[in-house]
């Protein structure tokens, strides 16, 4: 009878010996389910595209032409503009302004010339005593005041032409002034930040180091990181600076104005022509004043939008990347998502419904408001529950 039980007892044990090895088998099939995760997992941030106004050596495509925008050797006259305002004032020096200078100074030259000869006193020992002439004295007070109404009517038009504030839709371009090197933002562009410093010759600089080559510009006047503006859209232009005074001049956009610490001046204009233009710090800031070039870079609407994406910006109206590439990622957690145990399909996205049938609530508890706006928030909030 002992023998019996002894073998009974043995059976057992290795029956139950064959269930333990046996059971772990079964916990290896959740598994299978973890590779489906993998669609859950957020798409890769997308590449930063390359800069459309660099060459694949990083040279600029945009090579300087000499007597647009630049100084030019032995040149007599304004530089060429681009600008409207430019353009107006330009005619009004070349047309108005010369000619009307060289009539009054060979006059007055003439009537000099006349005074001495006709005058003198080998040809008139007796010296006239007339003191006034009325007719002279009239013409000699009214023709100036006529000039000078002549020169004020057109002068004054073009000075309030040149502070008309931007229209909608301008393109904003804040720069500021340092010692000695100039930074600019574009703040409507996502922050899009640039610093520009003067190229230095290529006996100036280390082995290695960036120098100056006739593609960048004119000694004195490349700068390592040009800025980009469109052609044909409005620019608003906003000046301070960081130190001491400064001035953002262009000739060839007719523009010069003050950067001041503390304050924000402003002004307006519209490039009409692609190309590169230069220009210098304007007031005496320092030891370096001579060495705060600017280089801008006029270009279509389609390269200024390529240009901003490359600089990690966005142009103003457009959706940020990520929240494509957030929503799509949504999407696919919510088909991927797992049946919630007891048979419910998952809740979907957007407002929760009560279960009474009244009006959506709206979670306030997300994103907590401001002062002037809790109350009201709260109101809407709780007045849709009936409390």
């Amino acid at each position: 009878m002992t023998g019996l039980k002894t073998i009974i007892a043995a059976a057992g044990l290795a029956l139950a010996g064959t269930g333990a090895i046996a059971a772990p088998a079964t916990t290896a099939a959740p598994a299978a389910a973890t590779p489906a995760t993998a669609a859950t997992a957020p798409a890769p941030a997308a590449a930063t595209p390359a800069d459309p106004l660099l060459a694949a050596d990083g040279t600029p495509l945009i090579k300087p032409v000499q007597h647009v925008g630049q100084p030019t050797d032995g040149w007599m006259g304004i530089q060429t503009q681009v600008t409207k305002n430019g353009e107006t004032a330009r005619h009004f020096h070349d047309v108005w302004l010369v000619p009307l200078i060289t009539v009054i100074s060979l006059l007055v030259l003439g009537l000099l010339i006349y005074a001495m000869i006709r005058f003198r006193a080998a040809r008139n020992p007796t010296p006239s005593k007339t003191s006034h002439n009325t007719a002279i004295e009239v013409i000699w007070t009214l023709v100036p005041v006529l000039i000078l109404v002549a020169i004020a009517v057109p002068s004054i038009r073009l000075l309030a032409a040149q502070f008309k504030p931007a229209p909608a839709g301008a393109v904003t371009l804040k720069a500021t002034g340092n010692q000695w090197y100039w930074t600019y933002e574009y703040p409507d562009h996502g922050g899009v930040a640039v610093t520009a410093n003067m190229l230095k010759e290529k006996g100036e600089v280390p082995a290695g180091t960036r120098f100056r080559t006739d593609a960048d510009g004119p000694r004195l006047l490349a700068v390592d990181n040009r800025i980009v503006l469109p052609v044909g859209v409005p620019i608003r232009l906003l000046t301070t600076a960081a130190d001491v005074i400064h001035s953002w001049a262009v000739p060839a956009f007719w523009i010069k104005l003050d950067a001041i610490p503390g304050r924000i001046n402003e002004t307006s204009f519209t490039i009409e022509k692609p190309g590169l233009y230069f220009g210098q710090c304007s007031e005496l800031c320092g030891a370096r004043h001579a060495y705060m070039p600017i280089a801008v870079e006029a270009v279509s609407k389609e390269q200024f939008a390529a240009w901003i994406a490359a600089k990690g910006g966005k142009m103003p109206g457009a959706a940020a990347p990520t929240t494509t590439a957030a929503t799509a990622n949504t999407g696919a957690a919510a088909a991927t998502a797992p049946a919630v145990p007891g048979g419910t399909a998952p809740a979907a996205e957007g407002p929760t419904v009560p279960a009474n049938g009244s009006d959506a609530l709206v979670n306030v508890t997300e994103t907590p408001a401001t002062s002037n706006q809790a109350a009201p928030a709260t109101k809407a909030a709780f007045g849709a529950r009936g409390n």
